[in-house]
Parts: structure tokens; C-alpha cells; sequence
């Protein structure tokens, strides 16, 4: 299975860091996210890899090249000058992930999940890993039920970054800036997501703050 880091934002919450490094190779703990989540898909056994990038995405290329170094192949996607979002930089970059399902990462997560037990067959259009609301995002996004995935109001989890797609989720869609979460929910009213509850290690590192508490946590 090949597997997509998003890695394109512009990080606006991190600046002024972010304003001469982009977002995934803000180091903790003396290791950039994007490298210690690479370093984790890899000891999972995923060695394909896609990367988008548009703000200094050039920073992005030089530092992690092909890969080889860390035991994985990366190809680009490039997005220059503009970022296109989850939805649209995913379907820019469908031509690179093959026609089999794909797993899609956000770069700016640290996690210590299981990325191997991804590996499984598709029921539907896609598949997300959802975790415990942090304190800063505590109304959700979906509810969990037997394992599907739905837009119901009460008992939501939060969408980790973490998910595997099929092509089809992208059906009818066109090239430029569009949110994934449009196509998450419609597919969900369809009974077409499913989804697993994980409850270890997880963070969203949107701002600087974040970012100071696990740098001092890993150090």
C-alpha cells in the first residue's frame, strides 16, 4: 500500500517559524515530524511514499530526497504557488499513488499508531482512524458506531489525519482547492466510512505552544 503524507500547508498558527522552515521539518526532540513519522511508516513496512508540498517545499525535497536514507522510495507532488487543501492535493496526486486504496497522513500529527494493522481490506470508500477529542477541539467530527463512520451530532470523536482511500471517494471531482472533509461526510451519510477508535499516543501539532510541549517531552 502506498501512503500519502500531506505535507503542503502553510503552518499560518506556527509563524513566524514556519516563515523560513515548512511545518513538517519543525524538529522535536531533535528530529523533524515529517522524519519521525517516516521513520515509523517505515518499521511498519511501507516503503512507498508521496509527499505534497507547496510552501518551501523545496526545503522539504533537499532535506529528505528519495528516501533511500530512510529506508523508504518518495515521489512529489508539487503544489506551488498555492496549497490545495486536503481534498485537492490528494487528487492531484492520485496519478502517483496507483489504482489500489492508499493510506493518507497529515504531516503535522505525532502518533504512536500501529500504521501495520492499516494494511486490511476496504468495505467502503475510505477508512479513518478517530481519537479522543483533544482540549482544543473538543466538539469532534464524526460518530463511531460497529464501526462506521457517521455524521450524527451526539458521542463524536476527532479525525486524526490518519485514513486509507479509494480513487472512487474522488469521483466527479476537479483539479484545484477543495476540503476533504465535504467528501468524508457525503460518503459517510452513504454508509461508505468506516473507522476504528484509537486511543494511545496522538497529537495535532498546530501551533507553536503544541509543538514547545512535545520538543520538551521528547528531549
Amino acid at each position: 500500500m502506498k501512503v500519502m503524507i500531506l505535507a503542503a500547508g502553510r503552518g499560518e498558527r506556527m509563524r513566524p517559524l514556519t516563515d523560513h522552515t515548512p511545518k513538517p521539518l519543525l524538529k522535536v526532540g531533535g528530529k523533524s515530524l515529517i522524519v519521525r513519522l517516516i521513520e515509523r511508516l517505515a518499521s511498519a513496512g511501507f516503503e512507498d511514499i508521496v509527499i505534497n508540498h507547496a510552501h518551501l517545499g523545496e526545503h522539504i525535497e533537499t532535506n529528505l530526497g528519495n528516501g533511500r536514507s530512510h529506508g523508504v522510495r518518495i515521489q512529489y507532488s508539487r503544489e506551488a504557488p498555492e496549497a490545495l487543501e486536503t481534498g485537492g492535493g490528494i487528487f492531484k496526486a492520485l496519478p502517483l499513488l496507483g489504482p489500489s486504496p492508499f493510506l493518507a497522513i497529515n504531516g503535522d500529527v505525532w502518533t504512536d499508531f500501529p500504521f501495520q494493522t492499516l494494511d486490511l481490506p476496504l468495505r467502503g470508500l475510505a477508512h479513518l482512524v478517530l481519537v479522543d477529542n483533544p482540549s482544543h477541539h473538543v466538539e469532534g467530527d464524526f460518530s463511531l458506531r460497529e464501526g462506521m463512520v457517521s455524521n450524527e451530532a451526539q458521542s463524536k470523536l476527532t479525525f486524526s489525519g490518519i485514513g486509507i482511500y479509494r480513487h472512487e471517494l474522488f469521483s466527479g471531482c476537479t483539479a484545484g482547492k477543495f476540503s476533504l472533509t465535504p467528501l468524508l461526510r457525503k460518503a459517510a451519510d452513504r454508509a461508505q466510512v468506516s473507522g476504528e477508535h484509537y486511543e494511545g499516543e496522538w497529537m495535532d501539532i498546530g501551533t507553536a505552544q503544541r509543538l514547545n510541549q512535545l520538543d520538551e517531552r521528547l528531549a
